[in-house]
């Protein structure tokens, strides 16, 4: 089995059991505790796990919280990212808007230009669109569950494939300027996973403590990104210069 195969294969096991043991890894992959040694060492310099006495375990985002909660941290620099991202849409085009508290600011900032169509699952998004009366609103339709305000599933991302958008702004869990866009959530990364596919540019909208981190679900590598609009305070982050030398073009707010 190859080198990358097999790291492959522990962040799999990460993803599934956030602790694993160096005997689990070494039974998994049919490889010697010498090869694990060697394999998690190189990942823990890479920050993508933290080696402990006889075993590995995952570091990076947990799941996140409910929204109303997600919503009252970070919001000035939500606000700024929101409003930075703004200017990047003309009126008259067509955006994918997912589900989470940044596009939410977001789209209190476009409800005031006129003749946008914004394709979106989220609800507060598109009444925030439509109560303004300037642009179009489009809800998309899909499976709603229990403390979602969001449409997700199979429906949800059938409809997604439906359209072409000149622009998808979407807010990951995280970002990595290996991994890419992630999330914890695979019906969240189902649906931005669609949107991005289905638009001409892909607009990434991530506050600082998302800079450097990754998630359980890739949705997004970072080859597909176009802009990267993010808070100040991202400069700081270890991964920013790498991100800076691969994205077309990022965004202070």
């Amino acid at each position: 089995m190859l080198r990358e195969e097999r790291h492959q294969r522990i962040r799999a096991l990460l993803a599934s059991l956030h602790l694993v043991t160096a005997d689990r890894i070494a039974a998994d992959l049919g490889v010697s505790r010498e090869t694990v040694r060697r394999d998690t060492l190189e990942l823990e310099a890479r920050g993508e796990l933290r080696r402990v006495h006889g075993g590995v375990v995952a570091i990076g985002p947990e799941p996140e919280p409910p929204i109303a909660e997600r919503a009252r941290v970070r919001q000035k620099e939500k606000r700024a990212i929101a409003k930075a991202a703004a200017r990047l849409v003309s009126a008259g085009q067509t955006l994918f808007l997912d589900f989470g508290s940044t596009v939410t600011e977001l789209a209190a900032e476009l409800a005031s230009l006129p003749g946008l169509t914004v394709i979106t699952n989220a609800f507060d998004v598109a009444q925030i669109i439509a109560a303004k009366g300037r642009s179009t609103a489009l809800l998309l339709g899909g499976r709603v569950e229990e403390g979602l305000p969001a449409t997700f599933g199979d429906g949800t991302v059938a409809e997604i494939h439906r359209y072409h958008v000149d622009v998808a702004l979407l807010s990951p869990v995280a970002l990595h300027s290996r991994h890419g866009a992630t999330n914890f959530d695979h019906r969240e990364a189902e649906v931005a996973r669609a949107m991005s596919t289905n638009a001409s540019r892909v607009v990434i909208l991530a506050d600082h403590s998302k800079i450097g981190q990754c998630s359980r679900v890739n949705w997004c590598p970072i080859e597909r990104i176009d802009t990267l609009v993010t808070d100040r305070r991202s400069q700081h982050a270890a991964d920013f210069i790498a991100l800076q030398r691969q994205l077309p073009n990022v965004v202070l707010g």
